[in-house]
């Protein structure tokens, strides 16, 4: 359900239009990244997103559809949303990991 929605920023570049959506279901809310497709996120829309996918953007989750994807507008949903648990508000941090080889003991 889309419950809040940004300005759409326009890119002079391209011909992309962008606006931010706060989204959520019963599990919690996130930013989306409505491409071109703003007139479909308006607050109180119940939508259903199709080859949707997470971007990180300065170290924090973004939903958005790929080029493949679909947003659709469907029925009122029958949920409510769980807006205490933003998940675009978490902080992620990109570690390297050093792989160790088989066989090496790491404790000398």
């Amino acid at each position: 359900m889309v419950l809040q929605k940004g300005r759409a920023a326009s890119q002079h570049l391209r011909q992309t239009r962008i606006a931010e959506c706060l989204i959520g279901d019963e599990t919690g809310t996130v930013l989306f990244t409505a491409r071109n497709d703003q007139e479909l996120m308006k607050p109180g829309n119940t939508v259903i997103l199709r080859n949707a996918k997470i971007d990180m953007f300065k170290g924090s989750m973004r939903l958005a559809v790929d080029k493949w994807g679909r947003i659709e507008v469907t029925e009122p949903a029958n949920f409510i949303v769980k807006e205490d648990n933003n998940l675009s508000l978490v902080e992620y941090e990109l570690v390297n990991v050093v792989e160790v080889e088989a066989g090496m003991n790491t404790n000398d």
